[in-house]
C-alpha cells in the first residue's frame, strides 16, 4: 500500500513564517481533505509535495523514499488546479493528451489512455468538443480526466469546485468522490469549504497558523474539536467559559448557571477550567425562565432560514449567542432557550 508522509515542513513567504512544522500522512484509497483559510499555506504545501517549490526544512516521503532533490516530473504525482488550466485552443481529447505527450508516450498509447480517462469521467462522447462549448461541470471532468490519464501515484486537487455555483458543486461532489475512490490512489484535496470536506473526505486536516491543528474523521472533528480555534474555524459561534463541577454526572458551572453536558473528556478533572461550545441547532424556546441548561437573553436579530429562524440574543452578562429555533420571535423581546446536554461540547483549556 502506497503512502505519502509529510514530516515537519517549514516555509517562509515574504520573510514571514507560512508553514511552521506541518505533519501529514495519507495512504492508497484515502481522500484527505485539507482545510484552511485563504493564505494559510494550503496551495504552497501542495506545490512543495509536487516538487514545484522547496521547503526550508522537513521531508516529503513517498513510501520509504525521501523526495528531496527529486524533480517534479519524476515524482509521478498528478495535480488539478482551481482554474483547471485547460487550453482553449485544444479540444477535449487534446487537453487530456497534453501531459502524456510531454512524457514521450507513443501516439497509439496516448489515444488509448485518453479514451480510458474520458470514459472514467463520463466524457467519452466529448473528445472532439471545443473547451469553449463545455459547461463548468464538464470542464471540471476534463481536468480530472487529464490528471488521471497519466496514472499518477498520488493526486492533489486545489479547490477544484470553487469556481462553480453552489448547486453545481453539490451535484458534482458525490460524482467526484466516486471517481477519486475508484482511482484507488492517495488523494490530497484542498478546500476551504467544510461541507465539501465532509462530503468528500475520508479524513480531514485543519491547517492554521502554519500547523495541522487537528486531523481525523470529519465526524470526529465536528463532534470533538481539539480547541476553540478549530471550533471557530468550523463555524461554531456560541462559547461559554466554565468550571467542571462533577464528572459523573457531567456538569459545568458558568456565570449563566450550571449546565449538564453529555460527556467530558478523559483528561478533564473536577474544578478544571473548560470552554463550552453550544450548538446553534437542536435548541428550543421555552417559557420556564429558571430552567436548567437554559440561556436567557434579549433578541437583537431574527432572520428566517429554511429550517426555522436564526436569532441573535444578548444576555445580562453582555454575552452574545446564536440559535436556530422553530418560531419567529419579536426583536427586543426577552426569551429563554433550552439547550439539551448532547448539544454542548466541552473543550479543555
Amino acid at each position: 500500500m502506497d503512502r505519502l508522509t509529510i514530516n515537519n515542513i517549514h516555509k517562509h513567504y515574504e520573510d514571514a513564517p507560512l508553514l511552521t512544522g506541518v505533519n501529514l500522512s495519507i495512504q492508497s484509497g484515502e481522500i484527505l481533505c485539507l482545510l484552511g483559510r485563504s493564505g494559510s499555506g494550503k496551495s504552497t504545501l501542495l506545490r512543495i509535495i509536487a516538487g514545484l517549490e522547496r521547503a526550508e526544512q522537513g521531508d516529503v516521503i513517498w513510501n520509504d523514499q525521501n523526495l528531496e532533490g527529486v524533480p517534479a516530473h519524476l515524482r509521478h504525482f498528478g495535480m488539478m488546479f482551481q482554474d483547471y488550466a485547460l487550453f482553449p485552443h485544444r479540444n477535449v481529447a487534446e487537453n487530456v493528451a497534453f501531459g502524456l505527450e510531454m512524457q514521450s508516450i507513443s501516439p497509439n498509447e496516448v489515444t488509448t489512455l485518453v479514451s480510458e480517462a474520458l470514459t472514467k469521467v463520463n466524457m467519452a462522447g466529448f473528445a472532439r468538443r471545443s473547451i469553449a462549448e463545455l459547461s463548468g461541470g464538464e470542464q471540471q471532468r476534463v481536468a480530472l480526466a487529464r490528471a488521471l490519464a497519466a496514472k499518477p501515484r498520488l493526486l492533489m486537487l486545489d479547490e477544484p469546485l470553487a469556481a462553480l455555483d453552489r448547486s453545481l458543486r453539490l451535484e458534482l461532489q458525490k460524482e467526484l468522490s466516486d471517481h477519486l475512490h475508484e482511482a484507488g490512489i492517495p488523494v490530497l484535496y484542498v478546500t476551504h469549504d467544510q461541507e465539501e470536506a465532509i462530503a468528500l473526505g475520508d479524513c480531514m486536516a485543519i491547517l492554521s497558523e502554519g500547523k495541522i491543528v487537528q486531523c481525523g474523521k470529519p465526524r470526529q472533528i465536528f463532534e470533538t474539536p481539539a480547541n476553540r480555534l478549530v471550533a471557530e474555524f468550523l463555524g461554531m459561534k456560541n462559547f461559554l467559559q466554565g468550571r467542571v463541577v462533577s464528572i459523573e454526572p457531567a456538569e459545568v458551572s458558568t456565570l449563566l448557571g450550571n449546565y449538564k453536558v453529555d460527556r467530558i473528556g478523559h483528561d478533564v478533572t473536577p474544578d478544571s477550567s473548560v470552554t463550552l461550545v453550544i450548538s446553534t441547532e437542536n435548541c428550543s424556546k421555552i417559557d420556564n425562565q429558571s430552567a436548567q441548561n437554559a440561556i436567557q437573553g434579549r433578541v437583537i436579530t431574527c432572520d428566517f432560514r429554511r429550517d426555522g429562524f436564526l436569532i441573535t440574543m444578548v444576555t445580562a452578562a453582555d454575552s452574545t449567542f446564536e440559535f436556530l429555533i422553530k418560531e419567529e420571535v419579536q426583536i427586543g423581546s426577552l426569551i429563554t432557550v433550552h439547550i439539551p446536554p448532547e448539544s454542548i461540547r466541552v473543550l479543555n483549556e
